[in-house]
């Protein structure tokens, strides 16, 4: 079992976007983030021999940080073609020689039918943008379908909403972790060169 130390080293290498789309908050989750994330589902025991779901998987960040955790397949969804093709090169930079899908949908449209519950990673959208509000709902929704435990990141301040999402989803929050991580500045309205966010870290059983 990797450290969290030794998997965010090797996820250093993971590249994000060449042209970000602000509506669908294309940001590169920090390698930092992404190997708590992965390292506790690895601790939990949710990794090792599973069937591994990131939705919204943009570049890759979480899948591969997965795919270094000995889980059986791992399939990223997400629906932009440029950013699955940055994902693919991205496993090659890492290195894995697990196996490694990638499904160009809504990830919040059920492009995944597993027969089998499977644990889900994810880093949603926190719907920041106008229009956009709780974005990162119908991803729970999804989760809460196809998942036997989802791992998520969400705004700071979001835990009375998961809970209470997960209770009526007929889910169980077993554990929050408070994280931050440097937003830089790569959209026009971006008036800092980068920008300190708190998120939380959610862990979800689902019935």
């Amino acid at each position: 079992m990797s450290t969290k130390r030794e998997l965010a080293a090797k996820l250093g290498v993971v590249v994000g976007f060449d042209d970000p789309t602000a509506d669908l908050e294309q940001y590169r989750t920090p390698p930092a983030v992404a190997s708590h994330l992965v390292h506790l589902a690895d601790l939990n025991g949710d990794l090792d021999g599973q069937w591994v779901v990131d939705l919204g998987c943009g570049t890759g960040m979480l899948a591969l940080g997965t795919a270094l955790c000995g889980p059986e397949r791992v399939v990223g969804v997400d629906l932009d073609p440029d950013a699955l093709t940055t994902a693919a090169g991205n496993r090659q930079r890492v290195g894995t020689t697990t196996a490694v899908s990638w499904i160009q949908a809504d990830a919040t449209g059920h492009a995944v039918c597993p027969d089998e519950p499977v644990t889900v990673l994810m880093n949603p959208p926190f719907g920041a943008q106008n229009g956009n509000e709780h974005a990162d709902r119908a991803f729970l929704e999804t989760a809460a379908d196809i998942a036997a435990v989802s791992y998520s990141i969400h705004n700071s301040g979001s835990a009375e909403f998961v809970e209470s999402f997960a209770a009526d989803h007929g889910g169980n929050v077993t554990a929050a972790y408070r994280s931050s991580f440097t937003l830089p500045r790569q959209f026009e309205f971006h008036e800092a060169d980068s920008r300190e966010i708190d998120v939380e870290l959610f862990r979800i059983e689902w019935a």
